[in-house]
C-alpha cells in the first residue's frame, strides 16, 4: 500500500546537527519504493546555517533522505527569488506550487516548479499539488516581486486536471496554516499535508484528513491508504530516529567555520525559548531582545513580535553570536518608529491574539522595554499602559524601536507601517550580539505584561 511520509517547517533544526541527523534517519528509515517523501514548506530556513549557506543547507537533508515532492513556505524566500531558483533546480524533488507566479504573472520558477503532478506508487496513481499562503509577501519582505494567486482557485483547477487525469487519490501540500480548514470545505481532496502553523494537527474537516506534523522536526507523519477505503495515519517521534551520520558531517563545523563561535555572554539560568514559553505572555527571551532594541536606538519602548524569536534550545552557559543568530535568524534592521501615545496603545492591544486574529488562539504576539500593560484577556482590553512609569498619553508621540518586519508586515501589529520610520540600526542579531557584549544577559520577568481574566489580579507571565 502507498505510503506517504510527511515532514514540515523544518526552519532552524539544521543549527544542530544530530537534530536533523535524527529526522534524515527517521524519513530514511521509512523510505521505500511504496512512500513519498513530501515537504510542506519552510524546510530551508531560517536558522543560522540558513544565513551562512542561503538555504542551500536544506540540499543536504533532501538528499539524504530522497524527497520526492515539496511546496514553499513564506520563508523558503527569505534569500530572495533567485537563491529560491537556485534551490529548486539544485534539490532532487519535484517542486509543486499551483499559485506561485513571477512578477509577469507566469509561472514561479518553470519549468523546474509544476503546480501538480502523478506519482503512481504501488498501483495507486496518487495527484499532488501544492499551495502557499498568498500572504506571504507581508510575511516576508523578501517575496515582495512574486505574485500569488488566490489558493482556493488554484486548488481547485489543480484538482479538475488531477481528477481528469484519472488520479486515484488527490493530495494538498499546503502551506496556508489556518486557511486548510477552507481548503478542506472548497476541494474534493483526500488529505491535505499542512504546514505553516507549528502547533501539531490531525483530524478530519468536511471528510478530508488534515494532518501538520508541527515545526523543528520534532515529528513525522506516515499515512498509508489503498485505492479507495479508510487512510491510516502513524505519527512518528524523531527523538528516538537512528541519526544519519552522513548528514550530520555535511552540517557540523559549518557555523564555526562562518567565525560566529565567539562567546559574547554566559548564561546561569537557561532562556527558555520554546514557543509555549514566547507566545505565553513576558518571558525573559523577549525582554532581553526588547531590551536590546531600545538600547541600541534610545527609543521609549522596545517591541519584539514573538512569532520572531524561534524555537530552540534554550540560552545557557557560555552564549556564542551563533546561539543569538538562532534567537533571531533574520537579515532584517532594527529600525526606530515614531507615533502617537493613540497609536501606541492600539500597539499593545495589538499583542493579543484575539485582536489582530493572527495565529492560534491565546497566543500574545509582543514583548515590550520600557513599557508596561495590564490586559483582560476575557474582555479583549487594555486595563492600563504605561511608559517609562507614566501613563501613556494619547496625544504625545513617543518611539519605538522594533525590526523592519514588523513596518512591513500588516499581520502582527498593523498599526505600525513604513510610514511611522525614523530611524534605523544595525541587523536584529548584530544588536542582540552587541548588547550582550555590553551589559551580558541577565533578563528576568518583572511584570511588564499582566494578563488578567475578569475579577483576577494575577499575571500570565511565564516563570521560567
Amino acid at each position: 500500500m502507498p505510503r506517504l511520509l510527511h515532514y514540515s517547517d523544518v526552519e532552524n533544526v539544521y543549527d544542530d546537527p544530530v537534530r536533523v541527523g535524527r529526522l534524515a534517519g527517521a524519513l530514511r528509515s521509512r523510505n521505500g519504493d511504496d512512500a513519498l517523501v513530501c515537504g510542506t514548506g519552510d524546510n530551508t530556513s531560517p536558522g543560522v546555517l540558513a544565513l551562512i549557506e542561503r538555504g542551500r543547507q536544506a540540499l543536504d537533508l533532501f538528499r539524504a533522505v530522497d524527497a520526492d515532492v515539496e511546496t514553499f513556505g513564506n520563508h523558503d524566500f527569505d534569500f530572495g527569488p533567485e537563491a529560491t531558483r537556485s534551490i529548486v533546480a539544485a534539490a532532487p524533488q519535484t517542486w509543486v506550487s499551483a499559485n506561485v507566479h513571477e512578477s509577469g504573472g507566469e509561472r514561479f520558477a518553470a519549468p523546474d516548479v509544476v503546480p501538480h503532478a502523478v506519482r503512481e506508487v504501488g498501483g495507486v496513481r496518487i495527484g499532488l499539488f501544492g499551495v502557499t499562503d498568498p500572504a506571504t509577501p507581508s510575511l516576508n519582505p523578501m517575496a515582495g516581486e512574486l505574485r500569488f494567486s488566490d489558493p482556493y482557485d488554484a486548488a481547485e483547477a489543480a484538482v479538475d486536471e488531477l481528477r481528469t487525469a484519472g488520479v486515484d487519490r488527490v493530495v494538498a501540500l499546503s502551506h496556508l496554516g489556518g486557511g486548510d480548514d477552507e481548503l478542506a470545505r472548497r476541494v474534493d481532496v483526500d488529505v491535505i499535508l499542512g504546514g505553516h502553523v507549528h502547533a501539531e494537527r490531525r483530524e478530519r474537516v468536511a471528510d478530508t484528513l488534515l494532518l501538520r506534523p508541527g515545526a523543528n522536526g520534532h515529528a513525522i507523519f506516515e499515512v498509508t491508504f489503498e485505492t479507495d477505503g479508510p487512510i491510516d495515519v502513524e505519527r512518528h517521534e524523531t527523538a528516538d530516529a537512528p541519526v544519519a551520520d552522513d548528514v550530520v558531517s555535511a552540517l557540523r563545523g559549518r557555523v564555526d567555520a562562518a567565525g560566529l563561535d565567539e562567546t559574547v555572554a554566559r548564561v546561569d539560568r537557561p532562556l527558555d525559548r520554546s514557543d509555549a514559553t514566547v507566545f505565553g505572555g513576558e518571558c525573559r527571551i523577549g525582554n532581553l531582545v526588547a531590551d536590546a532594541y531600545r538600547w541600541s536606538l534610545d527609543a521609549d519602548v522596545g517591541l519584539q513580535n514573538s512569532g520572531g524569536i524561534r524555537d530552540g534550545p534554550p540560552l545557557s552557559g557560555a552564549v556564542s553570536v551563533a546561539d543569538l543568530v538562532s534567537v533571531i535568524p533574520f537579515e532584517e534592521r532594527v529600525v526606530r518608529a515614531e507615533l502617537t501615545g493613540a497609536e501606541l496603545q492600539r500597539v499593545f492591544r495589538e499583542s493579543a491574539a484575539a485582536v489582530v486574529d493572527f495565529g492560534e488562539p491565546g497566543w500574545w504576539h509582543g514583548h515590550f522595554s520600557g513599557a508596561e500593560i495590564r490586559w483582560d484577556d476575557g474582555a479583549a482590553e487594555l486595563l492600563d499602559a504605561r511608559v517609562g512609569g507614566d501613563p501613556v498619553d494619547p496625544d504625545r508621540r513617543y518611539t519605538v524601536a522594533t525590526s523592519a518586519y514588523v513596518l512591513h508586515s500588516d499581520h502582527e501589529f498593523p498599526t505600525l507601517q513604513e510610514r511611522h520610520r525614523c530611524g534605523e540600526g544595525d541587523i536584529q542579531f548584530e544588536v542582540l550580539a552587541e548588547y550582550a557584549r555590553e551589559f551580558g544577559i541577565d533578563a528576568a520577568v518583572e511584570g511588564r505584561i499582566r494578563r488578567v481574566s475578569g475579577a483576577e489580579t494575577s499575571t500570565s507571565a511565564s516563570s521560567e
